[in-house]
């Protein structure tokens, strides 16, 4: 692959994991509701499933995704129901009156990076991203180097952004204001998550 072409398609991946949605109020929630190390392990492991839907894509399955109807629906539903549970959690969690000594007992890594990895598996539109995407680069002589390299742009700089965006929102004074409007800042948050929800299923 030219360089030329790697900067084009650096450029594509950086647009689309700078985009907002689903991924961004999840790891945003983490950071602000855990702490900077949870919002980066949910960062860092929504790229890994970044980085399968890249593979499956070079792989042809993303195109399998994109192409049959109902295989889609089901993605797309499982998805939904779960920014649905996310949101709902997020909205209970705010109407409980301990919350501060519930926010004691913060999420672990494991569970942070937990909800970073199955917000993008189960998100199918990425697969039609990167078949879109891909579909520019892809072609029938390419070497395993170039599909590595890739699916490795693709996964590192969605990690990169959002480990930025932690980093970012766990700066000092902002996390202090943030924390000590927490209760309106999760019901922000499960409004967000049900309403993109909401967007993931209506055309």
């Amino acid at each position: 692959m030219s360089l030329m072409l790697w900067f084009s398609l650096l450029l594509i991946c950086v647009l689309g994991a700078m985009s907002p949605g689903p991924s961004l109020a999840v790891v945003l929630r983490q950071t602000i509701s855990n702490g900077r190390g949870h919002g980066m392990a949910a960062g860092c492991a929504h790229a890994l499933g970044v980085g399968v839907w890249a593979m499956a894509t070079v792989w042809g399955l993303g195109l399998l995704v994109s192409r049959h109807e109902t295989l889609y629906q089901v993605l797309t539903w499982m998805g939904a129901a779960y920014l649905v549970w996310l949101g709902f959690n997020a909205l209970r969690h705010a109407a409980t009156p301990g919350l501060k000594a519930e926010r004691d007992r913060r999420e672990s890594l494991w569970q942070a990076a937990r909800s970073g990895v199955l917000i993008s598996l189960m998100n199918p539109k990425l697969a039609v991203f990167f078949t879109a995407l891909f579909s520019q680069f892809v072609t029938a002589d390419q070497s395993l180097s170039d599909q590595l390299l890739m699916v490795l742009t693709a996964t590192l700089v969605d990690g990169l952004w959002y480990t930025l965006v932690a980093l970012l929102f766990s700066q000092a004074h902002l996390l202090a204001w943030l924390r000590c409007h927490l209760k309106r800042v999760e019901q922000l948050s499960g409004v967000v998550l049900i309403a993109l929800a909401v967007r993931v299923v209506v055309p």
